[in-house]
């Protein structure tokens, strides 16, 4: 589904220019679980950023399902990633003046969908994540783990191939957290490609594949057969 062959990515700080990610090269299969980890500053949430298509590398290639995106314009990179890709933030970036059920049905509405289309996905959705009760509730009259659950239906109401998550569980109590992760694990075994990154060993552990990045590189890449 995904090959990444050679990605560069330089950022310019003042005078410092930071090699973000360096001569990366990955393949990642449909239905695959990874997590990424990795110090501060090691290139996870750039080389995430690159994977969703919200940033373009200086050099090298990435195919997703066959396609090389780094020669696409961008409205067709927009295309792409609306159809195939969903993203789940630590902060949520949930629209606080939408309902819960708005928040999740945007992506459809943007997408041009029907009335009765996005109202019959949106209530699919908030079923598969007991959200019914809270559907006219906004952002702020929500805990914050249902506000991640929100989220999490937002990205995937478009029914992605891959599912991007940043930090997912860092604005959570231990229990929310927990709730959430196995929400995120629930939908990669139903086929959806899960990429998290995380500080937490305990959340990182429980991918079939880890990954570890230092100073923009893969320092490892093991597979799990029995993840935790």
């Amino acid at each position: 589904m995904i090959e990444l062959r050679g990605i560069e990515r330089h950022f310019q700080v003042g005078d410092e220019r930071v090699h973000a990610l360096n001569e990366v090269t990955l393949d990642l299969p449909s239905g695959d679980y990874v997590s990424v980890m990795g110090p501060s500053g090691s290139g996870k949430s750039t080389l995430l950023n690159v994977l969703g298509l919200l940033d373009r590398p200086d050099s090298g290639s990435y195919r997703l399902d066959d396609v090389e995106t780094t020669t696409l314009i961008e409205e067709k990179r927009a295309a792409l990633r609306r159809s195939h890709i969903g993203f789940v933030f630590q902060a949520f970036h949930l629209v606080p003046r939408l309902t819960a059920a708005d928040n999740i049905g945007l992506p459809m509405m943007l997408a041009g969908a029907g009335p009765r289309a996005r109202g019959a996905r949106v209530r699919e959705v908030l079923e598969s994540l007991k959200l019914l009760a809270r559907a006219q509730h906004r952002p702020d009259q929500l805990s914050g783990g249902q506000r991640q659950r929100v989220a999490i239906g937002r990205a995937i109401v478009m029914r992605p191939a891959l599912l991007l998550a940043d930090e997912p569980t860092g604005n959570l109590d231990r229990h929310a957290g927990s709730e959430v992760v196995a929400l995120l694990e629930s939908l990669n075994a139903s086929g959806i490609t899960l990429v998290i990154v995380t500080h937490d060993p305990a959340i990182g552990r429980r991918a079939r594949r880890q990954i570890r990045m230092v100073d923009g590189r893969i320092e490892s890449d093991s597979v799990d057969d029995a993840p935790v």
